[in-house]
């Protein structure tokens, strides 16, 4: 039987909101089967617990935002990404303040400290969302077009085309393809960071956002060049990182997929909205199990044998 998984073991760290600025302190608890991963804002009274639900993204500019009882934890996809990619079903996440603290700007710090914990096989079988048919949102039109699909695969795979106009970006592969029947989420994903402009700073700080970036934790260009005195940590981090993005907005679904999404310079809104889109069609799903292992997507199993392995 494919089964679920959570931690062994409570841990916690501290970190800076991305957008926010504040100080957060973040702790991880395992849950029991069946509960799924589930938000708690530990800061206000009454805690308000706020499950990992694609119908509760509230708010999607620069970040996946949940909501609930006027409480927000925002910036949740990095997280997200690394419970998808390390095949985590179940968890219980504490945060101090309205936002996932940002780390590195990438899901590297989260994978390491959900294997610190240590992942956990539950007494249940993990259920996956089996896409039956092509779902397809668009936003746009012409060179301004953007759109997002979800079509039928037996295993996970994302495919993310991008487009920024700018030097830094266009000298960077823009195309990027990720089949988890054959790559490592954590050696080919999880490391990919953030980035942003730095002529964007001043008017998302107007907005409230990005009032906690830095070199520290993003990738940061000016109008020609990367700031970073580091460099790229892949040929094609940019859109590597739209695909970490991806692999945690669709993890809101509250499931993991067997499909091919495919992407043309998407973002939060409009991966909620494909996800919006593929429940609103029951007829377009399935949700499926696996008793036996033989009887399993064979790319599925490599892929959580794969991430098992570095547990």
């Amino acid at each position: 039987m494919l089964k679920q998984r959570t931690i062994k073991q409570v841990i916690r760290t501290t970190g800076v909101g991305l957008h926010s600025g504040t100080k957060v302190e973040l702790t991880l608890r395992p849950a029991p089967a069946g509960s799924g991963i589930v938000f708690r804002r530990v800061d206000v009274d009454p805690v308000v617990s706020i499950p990992a639900s694609a119908d509760v993204v509230g708010d999607t500019r620069m970040a996946s935002v949940l909501i609930k009882d006027a409480a927000r934890v925002s910036t949740v996809e990095h997280l997200m990404s690394a419970c998808a990619g390390l095949g985590i079903d179940n968890l219980v996440v504490d945060v101090s303040a309205e936002e996932i603290p940002i780390m590195d700007g990438s899901a590297a710090s989260f994978v390491f400290l959900l294997q610190q914990a240590g992942l956990e096989e539950q007494d249940a079988a993990r259920e996956f969302i089996r896409v039956l048919r092509p779902i397809e949102v668009r936003q746009g039109s012409g060179a301004h077009e953007k759109w997002a699909r979800l079509s039928p695969l037996d295993g996970f795979k994302l495919d993310f085309f991008i487009e920024f106009n700018h030097p830094a970006v266009d000298g960077t592969a823009q195309r990027a393809s990720v089949d988890f029947a054959e790559v490592s989420y954590v050696h080919d994903v999880a490391r990919a960071r953030t980035f942003g402009f730095m002529q964007d700073v001043e008017s998302l700080r107007g907005m409230g956002l990005a009032r906690g970036g830095s070199l520290e934790n993003a990738i940061v260009m000016d109008e020609y060049r990367i700031l970073n005195s580091d460099g790229l940590r892949y040929d094609d981090e940019f859109v590597r990182h739209k695909i970490l993005d991806a692999i945690g907005d669709l993890y809101l679904v509250g499931k993991p997929l067997l499909a091919h999404y495919t992407a043309h310079k998407s973002g939060h809104a409009l991966n909620n909205e494909l996800l919006r889109e593929l429940l609103r069609q029951p007829d377009a799903y399935e949700i499926v199990s696996f008793d036996e292992v033989a009887n399993a997507p064979a790319a599925v199993v490599r892929q959580l044998a794969r991430e098992w392995a570095f547990n």
